[in-house]
């Protein structure tokens, strides 16, 4: 089920699914230690002798306040005539998760309405050895183990605390857990538990008939027992209502305080332009890393997760940022992956967010023979995205410890990684981590790389060494025209691979990711080979469902929903036929049409603006992982090609003055230039 409504701060993210439960919460890092494992934590309500967790016999609308990470949440039941509206966030400076929840009788009776909260907690990843006990000095229970604290408290109207809790065994001795205490209206006061343990805590308010109240719960993570309860002061001192207020000014500042003229784009997709910024916030952990998403449901896929910093999706991810106006996120990830960089100059599969080392399939020893088990396109991204982010911010401080320690060695390395026949990068594995040969995508990406590091070379002075990078770069272009571009086929191939005997063998399949060619510099987009390239791709991976997108590639497996498709429909994939045709079109009609792929990315998110890795190419609903960090960098990316191609259709033809001026950092300003032209297609007065 995928996280519809993710809310964090960098050290606490707490995520929601479709029926309004929170099923993640991980602290102290973005993406590791998941305190809750995917259970749910859920809100439940009586009254009137009846009981309701909310779910799906409630009328849900979940989504958030408008450019913020404050929910905005809408919870009816006919039945019970209630309506719940309700706010969550992380407080933007505090570990804190702060709920309220405006309840309103919409009986013609005064009714008491009790709200339970249900915490279920595997602190650190397991439910052995945890504890729950109640804290009389606080009057909240404290979830416990080793150094994590979890405590939860809360009230309503006017109370000054929780009407009552209780806290329990689960999953043991026949025991379902402690929720069911809390379904007949009354919970039993039991003080403590320890092992596999669940709670329950209760406010009650009454309410006249046709009216409304207040009620808040709050849960404050720390790694003790004295942090966890001076975070609970400062919650009564200064009110929760209050902190949701200044948490909600603060992400409102945060998303606006740059302005791309978005006006000129569809409404719909300007909003999830700030949207996915502040998605992407919630999946960057505080010391750096770029989590590729955090859904603990896809565990049930394959026993693992994607709560890791891949290098290339972080790459993507920074890049994106650096272009919206967000540089210190940027270099704060720099920072990170250039201190995972070996020696030899390569970085590998997968981090932690802690900076270890994460998980990986990709194998050390293959058939009999040692082997880097290397994406050699996240290495040569971070070099390229680094590039890109100097080129917008000149910040010479910032690079200048970057450069001899991370730039150069990883140069170093992509000139000497290299096949001997060919002349084009070695084997690696893919950047979708199923196929190990010589990719289209990763050609282009170390090109791409090599390029840059040659421009750095270059201002710091080292003009020989950056002769040297710039000749690799262009041997390998040479090679990727002579190998990858294939006549028989009229298009370059998606890669080429050695046998087990040595012989060099085409892959002639049709996959998105041969956007690579052209997306880091390798072609132009406006290349004949890349025309017909992406011509072709269009052709054989558009999905013909009324739900439309394009897919990985032909025969996709992953996920597959439907034989008669070549695979699911990836947003990542359709915004890379978006980014074709503004690079490479010739006439607005293409600017049309890649606009129209803007349009259908925002159709196709859920209503809260999360976008997914996949769609189901029959119903639209979201399939795999949600949200994926790298979907909402890519749809912010295209959006800035979609307006600097804008700003050059928008041009005066006789003085170049456009109502969009692009600037150095990326700043996007409007003006209109009454002062040089009557109309932007007006006459020049110069």
């Amino acid at each position: 089920m995928p996280r519809d409504i993710p809310i964090g701060n960098g050290r606490l993210l707490v995520a929601f699914d479709g029926d309004y439960a929170i099923r993640d919460l991980y602290f102290p890092h973005v993406g590791q230690e998941n305190h809750l494992s995917g259970y749910a934590c859920r809100l439940g309500v009586w009254v009137a002798g009846r009981f309701s967790w909310v779910g799906p016999e409630w009328k849900l609308e979940l989504g958030y306040e408008p450019d913020t990470l404050v929910t905005s949440v809408s919870l009816y039941h006919q039945e019970l005539q209630l309506l719940l509206g309700c706010r969550d966030a992380v407080d933007f400076h505090e570990n804190i998760f702060l709920r309220e929840i405006t309840v309103e009788n919409l009986a013609a009776e005064s009714r008491e309405i009790r709200l339970f909260f249900n915490l279920d907690f595997n602190i650190y990843g397991n439910s052995v050895g945890d504890t729950a006990a109640y804290d009389p000095q606080t009057g909240a229970v404290v979830h416990y183990k080793g150094a994590r604290y979890f405590l939860v408290n809360g009230f309503a109207g006017e109370g000054s605390g929780l009407a009552s809790f209780a806290v329990g065994q689960k999953g043991q001795a026949g025991r379902e857990g402690t929720f069911r205490d809390a379904e007949d209206g009354e919970l039993s006061g039991n003080p403590i538990a320890q092992g596999s343990v669940d709670s329950v805590i209760g406010v009650s308010l009454t309410l006249p008939a046709t009216s409304q109240g207040q009620a808040y719960f709050w849960l404050a993570a720390g790694q003790n027992w004295a942090e966890v309860r001076s975070l609970d002061g400062l919650v009564k001192h200064h009110g929760p209502g209050r902190l949701l207020s200044r948490t909600a000014d603060y992400w409102h500042l945060w998303a606006n305080k740059e302005t791309p003229p978005l006006k000129w784009l569809p409404e719909k997709v300007a909003g999830l332009y700030h949207r996915s910024l502040l998605v992407l916030r919630t999946q960057i952990d505080w010391q750096g890393g770029i989590l590729a998403g955090n859904d603990s449901d896809v565990i049930m896929f394959n026993r693992d997760t994607y709560s890791y910093v891949w290098p290339r999706d972080g790459a993507l991810v920074a890049h994106a940022l650096s272009l919206a106006g967000y540089p210190e996120l940027a270099q704060n990830f720099f920072r990170f992956i250039a201190d995972l960089i070996d020696k030899e100059g390569y970085l590998l599969h997968k981090y932690n967010p802690d900076g270890t080392l994460a998980s990986s399939w990709h194998p050390w020893y293959h058939e009999g023979h040692p082997q880097l088990p290397i994406q050699e396109d996240s290495t040569a991204l971070v070099v390229w995205a680094l590039w890109h982010h100097f080129v917008l911010y000149r910040n010479i401080e910032f690079i200048k410890p970057l450069y001899r320690s991370f730039i150069k060695r990883a140069a170093d390395f992509m000139c000497g990684y290299r096949d001997a026949e060919t002349g084009l990068p070695a084997p690696s594995y893919d950047l979708w981590e199923e196929r190990r040969g010589i990719l289209g995508f990763t050609v282009g990406a170390v090109f791409g790389g090599l390029t840059a590091a040659a421009l750095f070379c270059e201002i710091f002075g080292e003009r020989d060494l950056a002769e040297h990078y710039r000749l690799e770069a262009a041997a390998i272009r040479d090679a990727a025209s002579a190998h990858l571009w294939r006549e028989e086929l009229n298009r370059f191939c998606r890669m080429v691979y050695r046998n087990n005997d040595g012989e060099l063998k085409v892959d002639p399949t049709c996959d998105a990711s041969l956007w690579g060619l052209f997306a880091f510099g390798l072609y132009s987009a406006g290349d004949d080979r890349i025309r017909a390239t992406m011509g072709a791709l269009k052709e054989k991976l558009w999905v013909r469902t009324e739900v439309g997108g394009l897919a990985r590639y032909e025969n996709d497996d992953y996920h597959r929903a439907d034989p008669k498709v070549p695979g699911n429909p990836w947003f990542i994939c359709t915004l890379w036929l978006a980014d074709y045709l503004i690079e490479g079109g010739v006439s607005p009609k293409e600017l049309d049409e890649a606009i129209s792929l803007l349009t259908w990315v925002a159709d196709h998110a859920l209503p809260s603006g999360v976008l997914a890795e996949q769609v189901h190419p029959l119903t639209g609903r979201p399939l795999s992982i949600s949200p994926l960090t790298w979907s909402h960098a890519t749809f912010i990316a295209s959006i800035h090609r979609a307006l600097r191609r804008s700003a050059q259709e928008m041009a005066c033809p006789a003085c170049g003055a456009s109502p969009l001026t692009y600037m150095r950092r990326d700043d996007w300003i409007e003006r209109l230039y009454s002062h040089t032209c009557d109309s932007i297609y007006g006459i020049c007065k110069i």
